[in-house]
This record gives C-alpha cells, structure tokens and sequence, in this order.
C-alpha cells in the first residue's frame, strides 16, 4: 500500500524525453477521468457528487483562506521511515508531500509536471543521456543550498544505500553529473523508459546534503528537505507534525500554520473525530461508512481512480531478507506453482469486493489497470473463480487438503473483515487459510525479513507501470519481498523498460502478465478507489489518482 528516477550536455541537437513522458501522461489522463458504473454505489439523496463521480477536490481560493491554524489528518496506518531512500509505506508520502518536494510531481490529471525542476527533462538521440534544469534561489528547511550538487548526493544515496527501496526503481544509472549549479546531467547504460515517472515519487525527492551527512542512516529522525513545511515532532504510533517553513521559495502559498497527522487505525474512530472536529481530515475512508459521510453537509468525500492494487504475495524465496539471492523454501505453497494457482482459483473477486466493499472497489487481475493506455487484453485475462480446479490442482501437486496456509495481514478493521471473507472463500477450494494481523509498519518490517507464508498487501500505484511491476517481481527488485525470480520475466520487463514505443510496451505488459499469472508469486485481487473524507471548514485540499493528500496549501474557511 502502500511505494516512488542526470549526465553531460553536449552540442548536438537533444529532444525532448516526448515519447515517455505523452504515454505516461495518456495513462493517467484515462485513469482520473474513467469513473466506476452508477451500479458502484449511485447517488445519495441530498448529495451532489454521485459515488461514480470522480472529485479529487479544487485549489484554496486565497482570498477565501484565513492565514493560520493547524490541520488535522486523522491517519489510518503509521508511516514507515520518513526518509525518502527507505520508505515504502503509501502513508509516508502523504508526509513527505507536505515537507520534501520532488524533481517532479504530478497534477489532478496525473500528468507530470515539474516541481524542484523547471522543465520536463531533455534526453539524447540515444536514449541514455538525460539532462534536468533545476529552480534557483531555493533552500532546505536547515537554510542550506538546493543545487544540483544536492540532487546528485540524493541520487547517489539511492543507489548505494544498501537498504534503499530507490534503486530498482532508478534504473541503469551510470553517473550523475553537475555541468553547474542548475543542471544535473545523468548518464545511463541502457535507455530507461519509466525514469520521469520515478522522479514523480520518493526518488525525486531531494533531501539536504547537510542533514544526510550529519545523521546518516539516521536521517528519518529528522527529515530535512524543501517543502511548504518542515518536520517538527513525531511520537511513534500516535502522531506526526510539521510545521510552516519560513525558508519556503512559495511561502506566501501557505496559509497553514502546521499539519499533525494522528495515526487512528479504525475506520469508524477517523469518521467519529470528523464529525467531532477533533479532525478535519479522514483519510482511506471505510466502504462501510461512504454513504453516511456523503449525507452529512459539514462534510465532501473526495474520490478517485487509484493506479493501485491490493493483492496476495507468497514468500517463495526470501530466506535472507528482501534484495538478497532468492533460496529454496520447502513448503508446497513456495515450491509448486500448482498450489499458488489452485489458491488464485479458490477466490471469487467480485463476490469479495461487494461483500466486503460494497461494490465500490473493483476487481483487479493485474498490476495494469484496465484504464491504462499500456492495458491490453492479455494485461487483463483473469484466471475464473474454479473451486474444482483448485482441489485439481492440489491433487496433482500431491498435497493433503485441507492445506493450511498462514497470512500475514494488517490488523485495521477493513482488512481483517476482508482477510476473513477471503478465509470463508478458500475453504471450497480445499485451503485453511489462518490469519496472523499484525500493526501496519510491523508488517513491513515482516515482509522485508521474508517472516510470512503469505502476505495481504497492496501498492498504491503508479503513473508508468513499470514502477508497478517490476520492483515487486523483478530479479532483486527492492521490493520483490517474495523472493520471486524469473529470467523471462526478467527479460520481457527489461525490454519494456528500454522503449518508447508505446504499442511495444502494451504488447510485453500483456507478456508480464501472461508468465505472472502462471507463476502465481503474486496474486493481484482488487483495484481501490481513494476515499477521503474532509471538513467543509478546510478549502485547498486535495487526492490526485496518485492517492497522496496534498494538504500543503489548504487552509481554514474565513
């Protein structure tokens, strides 16, 4: 659920990085604007935005906003490491888009546009040079310098930190120069199609070279990077604050005074301080309390298309830890595809997702969405709920059923009651599915030491779905916490990587998912739409299809 890539400048004439970025562009222009059916919830009465209807919600007009205050989100999950080489966890970005701004971002439409950068970079005919013009007269929160030689010593740490979860997602970097001050240059080995929409997350993230060098691994205790605020106090478990930051290139943009994000774990608890005041923010907002929230007038639920997934993960390899060698695991489930595939054939999606979620989500068989223009007709073949299939398949695998599985999951109330739908569900197909809920950043933690059987755990998306795939199931793929490895997999991702041809990527997405489906090491079940649920009393906020809450320039009603 949870994560987000220069070198010289020569005389020849350099074009700019077209292709990438208009298919990157084209796949998430589709994906904000593609509602769900009236059948995914319909009007409520007395509400003005049907529950099909996309609102990912509208800049503050200034002259509405009062200067000061301090918001309050009410967080579902407790962010991982706040340091932007670490982290993983989809509720560290919704801090990080507040305090440590990126080389890129991107828009309501999910088009990339630049941030710490001034323009879309310019790449060489070859496809492995790629130049980067920066902002000027911009400082950290410490008051130290933004400057190319900054972004290099961000980059660098990506790729050398041995626990970095940026590297696979960077690509064939081959060095990172600095032609001057305002310019960074980055050679690559091989051409790199999904490098802008890398820079669009935590790669592109610059963090300042003064702060990295005095805490080093320990930057996550006091994050400090350019942004509208700047971290001030976190208490494990309950909360996290930033406050306004002076030294801002925009800070005449920013009318909050603070934001503090209180991690409230239940869905219900969130709505309740909503409604209370207590907060004026409720972010991933229950199905179960959509309709109500919708009918209450002090309150907008805002709601869009997520690039996303939530899935199965198998451990089927990771002994030692995420990154390192996969190595044998002798369990049936980890050693034979049959099983994988016979569980994948004991789930009915669609009857999970309206049992369990009112019909809202929508069922996902792929890392690609449907709405995406790389989406084909193989990215979206969908293996049928075959019950009788499955026990076949643990028949030919030799293994007694029922055959016991442990999951890990996250112990919030909307994942437990689909943890236990999924558990009734398997038991026709010959599984006995026991659930182990676990705290969310315990969880991950769980995950990258390879401490799980199986594991329920989504990804909250990205614009080029690379980023998507290929970290997750890749060879040594910074999250690829199955230990899953496949060198014809390996060889149709890295192809895709490497063109720009938009109908050439289409085509080996197709392929990925084709040998993923028969591998099974990843079971991909529903597609989220973002909920988030806001006070009438707050203008200027807002959730792009990116699910991150960009909060930094909201402010109070006058």
């Amino acid at each position: 659920m949870m994560n987000l890539f220069f070198r010289e400048p020569t005389p020849r004439r350099r074009r700019p990085l077209g292709v990438a970025v208009a298919a990157v562009a084209a796949v998430c222009a589709v994906a904000a604007c593609s509602p769900v059916s009236e059948s995914d919830g319909g009007d409520q009465p007395g509400d003005t935005q049907g529950a099909g209807q996309d609102n990912v919600g509208t800049p503050a007009d200034p002259a509405a906003v009062k200067k000061g205050g301090t918001l309050v989100i009410a967080l579902s999950a407790e962010p991982d490491a706040l340091d932007p080489t670490l982290s993983r966890s989809l509720y560290s970005r919704y801090v990080f888009q507040a305090m440590c701004q990126k080389l890129y971002d991107v828009d309501e439409k999910a088009q990339v546009v630049p941030q710490l950068a001034t323009a879309l970079p310019t790449v060489s005919d070859d496809g492995k040079t790629v130049t980067i013009p920066l902002r000027e007269g911009v400082r950290f929160a410490d008051g130290t310098q933004f400057d190319a030689a900054a972004v290099r010593t961000t980059l660098q740490r990506h790729l050398t930190n041995a626990r970095s979860a940026r590297k696979s997602e960077l690509g064939p970097v081959e060095s990172v120069d600095t032609p001057d001050p305002h310019t960074v240059v980055v050679r690559l080995k091989q051409p790199f199609a999904p490098l802008v929409g890398a820079l669009a997350d935590r790669a592109g993230m610059i963090m300042s070279p003064k702060a990295l060098s005095s805490l080093g691994d320990d930057f996550a205790s006091a994050p400090v990077c350019v942004g509208p605020f700047k971290f001030a106090k976190r208490v494990p478990q309950n909360s996290i604050e930033v406050v306004r930051d002076p030294n801002y290139y925009e800070a005449d943009k920013v009318h909050l005074d603070g934001i503090t994000w209180r991690i409230l774990t239940d869905a219900s608890i969130r709505a309740a301080n909503l409604r209370s005041g207590d907060a004026q923010v409720a972010d991933t907002v229950s199905t179960q309390d959509v309709a109500a929230l919708r009918q209450d007038p002090s309150v907008t639920v805002l709601q869009s298309q997520s690039l996303g997934y939530q899935g199965l993960t198998f451990n089927v390899g990771n002994v030692d830890g995420v990154g390192t060698p996969p190595k044998p695991i002798d369990r049936p489930i980890a050693r034979d595809a049959k099983v994988r595939q016979a569980f994948e054939y004991a789930i009915d999606r669609k009857t999970l997702v309206q049992a369990v979620f009112n019909g809202i989500h929508a069922e996902a068989c792929s890392p690609i969405s449907p709405a995406s223009s790389f989406s084909s007709p193989e990215a979206q073949a969908c293996p049928p709920h075959d019950p009788a299939k499955a026990k076949q398949l643990l028949a030919e695998a030799g293994v007694q059923t029922p055959y016991q599985v442990t999951m890990l999951a996250s112990n919030t109330p909307e994942t437990l009651r689909f943890a236990q739908a999924l558990q009734s569900m398997v038991k026709e197909g010959g599984f006995d599915l026991k659930i182990n809920p676990v705290e969310y950043s315990s969880l991950l933690d769980e995950q990258d030491r390879g401490n799980f059987e199986l594991l329920q755990l989504g990804w909250s998306g990205r614009i080029d779905p690379d980023a998507n795939i290929t970290n997750f199931v890749g060879t040594g793929g910074s999250q690829n916490v199955a230990g899953y490895s496949n060198p014809q997999l390996d060889d149709v991702l890295t192809r895709a990587r490497q063109s720009n041809d938009l109908d050439e990527r289409r085509k080996l997405y197709g392929q990925a998912v084709t040998i993923l489906q028969q591998d099974d090491a990843l079971i991909y079940l529903y597609r989220q739409r973002n909920l988030t649920a806001v006070s009438k009393s707050v203008l200027g906020l807002q959730v792009f299809p990116d699910g991150v809450i960009r909060a930094a320039f909201a402010g109070f009603a006058k």
